[in-house]
Parts: C-alpha cells; structure tokens; sequence
C-alpha cells in the first residue's frame, strides 16, 4: 500500500491558503502590486522544512521564491511545480466575506485567490513539509517556484524568472501548473477531472483609427470613431475556423466515450451538442477568438476626435498564428492599425507521456467515481514563459468540488471561496502524484 500522506498537511494546507489570502498582492497591472510579503512567507515555510529557498525581483516589491527539492535519482529530468502569488483586484463592497479576511467559515476559505491560485500554492508547501517530517525524497529533482506577476504581463514573474535565472531550472523538463484535475460535473451524476495538456496563445491587441479632428455639427468622412466601430464589428462578427489540435481531438475522443456516442470528429459541432454541459470544456479551445474589451475614443460630445483606441482579447491556437494575423489585417481594414500589447506562444503537451499517466492515475485513486480526460485551458499560465526554458507543461491543481459548486466563476469572481476538503484532497492527490512521479 502506498504511503499516506502526513496528517499535518492536512491541517497546513488550510492554515497556508488562509494566510496566503490575507496578504494582499492585488495586481492592478502597470507594475502596481507587491508579491514581497506572500514571497517572504512563502520562503519561511520553506525554510522551517530545511530548504533554501532564493528571493528574486525584477522591480523592488515584486518577488519570487525558488527552491529546489533534490531527488534519489541524480540522472532523473527534473520537474517543476509552480504557482503564482498574485492576485486580481477585487471590491470588497462586493463580496459576503471581505476578500482578504481569509475566513475559515462553515468548511469553505474565502477570499482572492482561493482557488487562483493561492491555493495550489499551500498544497505545494504543505505537500513538501509533509516530506521533511516523513523523511521522504522524491525521485526527480522538483523545482518549486512561486512567482509574481501571472496577472498581468508576467514581466516580474516567470518571464523574468526564464530569462535570467535559467540556471535555477537545470534539468526541469516538465512542468506541473495551474488549473487542472478539478471537479466538473455535468448535472447527471458524472464527475469528470479535465487534466490540461495544452493552452490557447494570448495576443491581446491595440487597435488605433485616425481620421480628421472637427465639429461634431460637420459633415466628416474621416470620422476615427466609425472607423474604428466598422472594424470591431468586423472583428466580434467573425466566426473563425474549426482546428482540432491533438490535445483537443483527445479531448473530444475521451468525452465521447464517457458519453457513450460516436467520436466524429467531421462534425464537432453536433458533437459537443451530444456531449451536453461537458461541451464547454472544450467548445471555446476549437477555434481561435478575438474579443473586443475596451474602447476609448473622445473628449466632448460635439468634438469629432482625430483618433479612437480599442483592445481585443485575442487567443490563438498551436500552429495558427499566422492565420490569426491574416486575420486580423482583414477585419481592420485600411483604415485601422493594430499592434501587439501582449503576446505569447500557444502550447501543447503529449497526453500519452508518463506524467500524464500518473497525474490519471492519482486522481483516479482518490476519486475513483471520476472521469479523467485531458483538455486544453482557453486562456494562459505561467507555463507559456517556462515553456522557453524547454518545460513541457500541464495544469494540475487537484480540487474534489461539491455539486453545485461553481468552479469557473470562482476566477477573477465575487465571493471566491475554496472548501476545506477540496484542499484535502489536492493534497492527498499531489503528494501520490509527487511520489510517483
């Protein structure tokens, strides 16, 4: 029989995340956070264990911890195991429970970052410290990195971290992430446990029109506004093409076979039709998206301004990059420029590696009722910086969630709240994961 995990961490683990949330590392973007205090924390725990955990910065206040956890097999790849320590702004008026109390109420912690991702980032620590008292090592090297930054560019953080501390990731061939190995159930019965083999690439764009500034009175046919307001049209408008990438198709397969129904992947679309509330696991990873955000054009209603700025949330998928910029120049037209504001790579990791195995096989021993099917996150992680080191990485933050529980809304939403045993049970799930892997 495996070895248990200690009992301690059970207890740590909820101890950890309520701490966590209680320092506020609000990231509003523009460089206006500060990491340091959860980083300091986070080292400390570290430190009691017997680790040497190394504080890094970019910009002062903005602060990541590595540390490295050495295995019993010297030529074993190591792995890394990473989560970040930012979080989203949120109004406190808001919320049930003040989103930085922490509060411990009714079996459920509250607060920013309870589930993004603050979190896995108690799991990790409680895990480790686990080791320390049951005098286990594992068998690769494991790389533990707490970063800054996720929230916005990740400048400060991982994209930092990647290009000038490379060193610190010697060896570290996989990476294990965020989001991943939660409960999503569909409203018959079925549990199923998406694992994330892959992510859509971010190209979040500025959209900047000119024309000729004047009289809001006057006839003008160099009005920045409309041209602008043709091309978003354009773009929301746009229904982009189908591609199935690997890790999609697998997706698909797999859900088709819990479903019982025929995998035909000629006709997605009728596909996810049969797959019933399951379909949006994966309905927004079949196609590239580009989402107008923000506008901002103007000073005075009677004033015809000489330029108008827009943003879109764009994502793209593996190998469709220049697709997506094709695209783009269509949809703009002429009369519209567009740049990057931000951008990263799209990913994919193999869904029949060992690593991916074991994830399955750890969170189908603990909840064995479960369907494990791999899928891939529409938005980004960490992953897409550590993944120019050569990190292959996945998204596994292993939550059990109680019906009704709803975990998508939980990111970047009000009254954000994790329960109790769900973190027990990422605990128990990464400790047999980390052993085995």
């Amino acid at each position: 029989m495996a070895e248990q995990v200690d009992e301690q961490a059970l207890e740590e683990v909820v101890t950890f995340t309520s701490d966590l949330i209680r320092i506020d590392t609000t990231n509003r973007g523009g460089g206006d956070c500060r990491e340091r205090p959860a980083a300091e924390y986070a080292a400390a725990r570290l430190a009691e264990a017997g680790f040497e955990p190394t504080l890094l910065e970019r910009s002062r206040g903005r602060t990541n911890v590595v540390a490295r956890v050495e295995g019993t097999d010297p030529s074993a790849d190591a792995l890394l195991l990473h989560g970040h320590l930012d979080v989203v702004p949120a109004e406190a008026a808001d919320w049930s429970v003040h989103p930085f109390s922490g509060e411990v109420r009714d079996g459920v912690v509250w607060g920013r970052g309870a589930v993004d991702m603050k979190n896995m980032d108690a799991m990790i620590l409680s895990v480790v410290r686990g080791w320390t008292r049951q005098d286990v090592r594992p068998r690769r090297d494991i790389v533990i990195a707490f970063t800054a930054d996720e929230e916005a560019s990740a400048e400060d953080g991982s994209g930092f971290l990647a290009d000038e501390h490379a060193g610190l990731f010697e060896g570290c061939t996989e990476g294990i992430g965020e989001s991943g190995a939660f409960t999503f159930h569909d409203g018959t019965g079925r549990e199923i446990y998406p694992l994330s083999a892959g992510e859509r690439g971010t190209a979040w764009l500025k959209l900047t029109a000119r024309g000729r500034a004047g009289h809001g009175s006057k006839v003008n046919r160099d009005n920045a506004v409309t041209r602008l307001a043709a091309a978003i049209a354009r773009i929301g408008e746009h229904e982009w093409p189908l591609r199935l990438t690997p890790t999609v198709r697998a997706a698909l397969t797999e859900l088709a076979a819990v479903y019982g129904v025929e995998p035909d992947l000629t006709d997605v679309d009728a596909l996810l039709d049969k797959l019933g509330p399951a379909a949006q696991l994966v309905e927004a990873t079949v196609r590239g998206s580009a989402n107008p955000t923000m506008l901002d054009a103007g000073y005075k209603i009677n004033v015809i301004p000489g330029e108008a700025v827009a943003y879109v949330d764009g994502r793209c998928l593996p190998g469709g990059e220049d697709e997506f910029r094709e695209t783009l120049d269509l949809l703009t037209g002429p009369d519209v420029e567009w740049e990057f504001q931000h951008r990263t790579v799209a990913l994919q990791a193999p869904v029949g590696s060992a690593t991916f195995a074991r994830m399955r096989a750890a969170v189908q021993e603990f909840a064995p009722e479960g369907h494990v099917v791999p899928y891939c996150m529409s938005g980004g992680t960490d992953a897409k910086q550590f993944s120019r080191l050569g990190v292959t990485g996945y998204g596994f933050t292993p939550l059990k969630l109680p019906e009704g529980y709803d975990y998508g809304a939980m990111f970047h939403g009000v009254d954000e709240r994790v329960p109790v045993e769900a973190l027990h049970f990422g605990v128990r799930v990464l400790d047999r994961f980390l052993r085995s892997v």
